[in-house]
């Protein structure tokens, strides 16, 4: 999989180890005197490290990463070593609310709003691809601003699923595709695209098509589309 990661130039690196203070990934260590990237899974290619250089040592590369070539034993831990988004299962609560607590959720229906989310992280750039999760899953691929425009995505979409999201805008499509291929490769149950009707969402609904030709996976397949103002069409 083509991912971005940093690059450290020895020559340049004096070892004052501001990099690895500001890589909040763990992926920078300090080996024999110098800034190394022992980590290249954990690597998030944001570049954070890259302005706590005072020599310029640091850039950012696109290079072949071997999703599972660095994998750790424990299956569901992520490629990124921030604990919070460590690879989990949820199981929502289902907890009584009073008449007046119902009444204050939603006056014309007394519908008690509970969160839909069965697993964390969300993001599909954080999604570990071996999370045991996903095998068998039914898979709901959702562009981020759909959440937000639709009122009750939790109720009716998220119910029973596990949610990926992404931002076909301000992501690469092309890391996307990669990356939905790795995931649709477990066997997914079915698949759920939700994307907004602007030009740029159209992007998601290519890599997703895109990644189920690459993974060969032939399973139901529903696409739903909000406007801006809320409304499916």
């Amino acid at each position: 999989m083509l991912r971005k990661v940093v690059e450290i130039d020895q020559e340049k690196c004096v070892g004052c180890g501001l990099c690895i203070d500001a890589c909040h990934e763990g992926a920078l260590e300090l080996v024999e005197g110098k800034a190394k990237l022992v980590r290249e899974d954990h690597c998030d290619g944001l570049g954070n490290c890259l302005p706590e250089c005072p020599t310029g040592a640091i850039s950012v590369i696109e290079k072949e990463i071997n999703a599972g070539a660095e994998k750790p034993a424990e299956k569901d831990s992520l490629a990124c070593g921030c604990p919070g988004t460590l690879a989990k299962s949820l199981k929502p609560k289902r907890e009584s609310i009073s008449e007046e607590n119902k009444k204050q959720a939603d006056t014309s229906s007394n519908d008690i709003l509970q969160s839909e989310l069965r697993q964390w992280p969300v993001q599909l750039k954080l999604i570990n691809p071996d999370a045991s999760y996903l095998a068998g899953g039914e898979l709901l691929f959702a562009a981020d601003c759909t959440a937000y425009a639709y009122a009750r995505f939790h109720q009716d979409f998220m119910k029973n699923k596990i949610t990926i999201i992404a931002c076909p805008k301000l992501d690469d499509n092309q890391y996307h595709i990669e990356k939905m291929t790795e995931i649709l490769k477990k066997g997914p149950k079915s698949i759920t695209l939700v994307r907004m009707n602007v030009p740029c969402c159209s992007g998601l609904q290519k890599a997703v098509k895109e990644a189920m030709l690459n993974a060969k996976v032939i399973v139901p397949y529903k696409e739903i589309v909000i406007t801006p103002e809320g409304e499916m069409i």
